[in-house]
């Protein structure tokens, strides 16, 4: 396995929402309590490839068919207090951009967690060898 390539230890300017932010200063601020990890994955992904133990199970997308989980908005609000940041994980940093987008539209300080779980798909297809929290050593469980 190859050594993860640095990141900006800053959030980086995003439209829409408050930034991007690499696994690593997400990680940071959720363990501080600086800000609440929401995993917009599908249960069955959580189930299936793996967990962040003490983040916040929120899917933006309902398996199966994928459906917009009409629960979103109001799980969010559940999960984060106010003044609160929210840091929001996906597979590969893809819904969690959406996710952090309607975060902000409900008044959140919002980032996305570039890389998602897994991070992109490498030249085989095979997720988990180029790429994010897990392959960077974050914690996270399975099972």
């Amino acid at each position: 396995m190859n050594a993860p390539t640095p990141l900006p230890d800053q959030p980086r300017p995003a439209e829409g929402y408050a930034g991007d932010v690499s696994p690593e200063l997400a990680c940071r601020w959720w363990q501080a309590g600086e800000a609440v990890l929401v995993d917009v994955r599908t249960d069955a992904e959580r189930e299936w490839v793996g967990f962040v133990p003490g983040a916040v199970p929120l899917a933006w997308k309902q398996w199966p068919g994928m459906q917009a989980n009409a629960g979103f908005d109001e799980g969010l609000r559940a999960a984060v207090p106010p003044g609160r940041k929210v840091v929001l994980l996906c597979r590969s940093g893809v819904r969690s951009i959406a996710a952090a987008k309607r975060a902000a539209e409900l008044g959140f300080e919002a980032y996305n967690i570039l890389e998602g779980f897994e991070g992109d798909a490498d030249a085989e297809g095979h997720r988990n060898r180029k790429a994010g929290w897990r392959f960077r050593g974050l914690p996270w469980r399975q099972g």
